[in-house]
């Protein structure tokens, strides 16, 4: 048995002669639970809305993506690009090509990203989901179709009806630029519009339009094997990074291979910046909060200075003494850290169980809070208070013992 931790034990269940002692420990417990639940709640709330916003992307953009290293292009007619698309692991492969165009409505025009894709772009994502107008169509009867994102409808004013057509305006690759008439170094085509849609991200809702693979190489003059891109979906029992380290031998240095994470680097990394901020500032609170264990502890101490004579008198060493209070002062921490998770991770499994706590009014993605509890971030935060209660715990001590060893006379 470790006979110090025995002892703090008892003191910190057992009644103290003054009372003011007593509550004093319950408000130290109290208020690093109250800190550890904040961290709790905090750090699942930021990976509830990543997960959130990497739901969304996940409905348009592919779980793999391979572009050139270098130039905005490259050829698909080669031996390593069908070994790709062999791969056991290799669900869906849509080849596909983006590039930035002006785009005329009636009397109103603005940029835009076009995007051309193949046939397989369908089953690649899950735009149809998304669509909060007409219906999600390329091709029909060898006519093409464009379907683009509600933002970009609204401002160009197309509406909900789409019965003109809309003009896209690309450069031309090939020849040179007319000073006499700058208008002929663009190339012009009129495509009928099909449906809109939406995945609550401004890049996307206002600013890309989806068009046949066909139709973009005819506008921007690529060859029948020329793309800016190939987006990959993964098959469902597949491992993502295995099937990710397998493309990248076929094609080699020449090309990059990035998963939705890689794809969307900045906003991730974004996320984690507000996160271990956030994470950062809460760990102040907990340093103030750990202020009170100093004063519960401190009090404690002096009430028990006549005990620690009593076991200087039976043998104890004044390490041994010393410890039993650290012991106390870490037991408080403790408790206050379990309660604090327990009670954390309950509210949030509540909050992704029933929603509580809501947005408010407007026009969300989702009504309540989203939220993810991840036992990594459950095991930090427990570290985190067991490593910053040690100062605060061994100070006191420290202090009311140094030099003034409990005497056995």
């Amino acid at each position: 048995m470790n006979l110090p931790l025995h002892i703090a034990g008892r003191y910190l269940l057992s009644k103290k002669s003054h009372n003011a002692i007593n509550l004093v420990s319950l408000v130290s417990v109290l208020g690093v639970a109250a800190a550890t639940l904040a961290l709790v709640c905090t750090l699942s709330a930021f990976n509830g809305f990543q997960g959130l916003i990497g739901t969304l992307y996940g409905n348009f953009d592919p779980d793999l993506k391979i572009s050139a290293v270098q130039g905005k292009s490259f050829h698909t007619g080669t031996q390593a690009f069908d070994r790709v698309r062999q791969l056991p692991g290799v669900a869906v492969c849509c080849e596909s090509i983006e590039e930035n165009v002006l785009v005329r409505y009636k009397d109103s025009q603005t940029s835009a990203v076009l995007k051309g894709v193949a046939a397989s772009f369908d089953s690649l994502t899950s735009i149809r989901d998304c669509l909060r107008a007409g219906s999600f169509k390329l091709n029909d009867e060898g006519i093409d179709f464009a379907t683009i994102g509600a933002g970009l409808a609204a401002t160009l004013g197309t509406g909900y009806s789409f019965i003109d057509p809309i003009m896209i305006y690309a450069p031309r690759r090939k020849g040179t630029v007319s000073l006499i008439n700058p208008a002929a170094s663009f190339k012009a085509v009129p495509i009928l519009l099909t449906g809109a849609f939406a995945i609550g991200q401004p890049e996307y809702d206002d600013q890309r339009m989806i068009v046949p693979l066909a139709f973009a190489r005819q506008l921007l003059e690529y060859s029948d094997d020329e793309v800016s891109c190939v987006e990959i979906k993964v098959a469902r029992k597949a491992e993502l990074k295995t099937v990710k380290k397998q493309i990248r031998e076929i094609l080699g240095q020449g090309y990059r291979v990035e998963d939705l994470h890689e794809q969307k680097a900045e906003f991730y990394r974004i996320n984690r910046m507000e996160k271990w901020i956030t994470y950062l500032m809460l760990c102040f609170i907990l340093i103030i909060a750990l202020f009170n264990v100093i004063g519960s502890l401190s009090m404690l101490i002096l009430e028990k200075k006549e005990d620690a004579g009593i076991l200087a008198k039976l043998g104890a060493d004044g390490r041994l003494i010393r410890r039993v209070f650290l012991y106390e002062g870490w037991l408080i921490a403790l408790s206050g850290a379990v309660l604090g998770i327990v009670l954390g991770a309950a509210l949030c499994l509540l909050q992704q169980r029933y929603g509580w706590l809501k947005l408010g009014d407007g026009n969300f993605i989702v009504s309540a809070y989203p939220v993810a509890l991840k036992p990594g971030d459950l095991l930090l935060v427990l570290v985190t208070v067991l490593t910053v209660s040690l100062p605060s715990v061994w100070w006191p001590v420290h202090y009311i013992f140094s030099g003034n060893e409990p005497s056995e006379s």
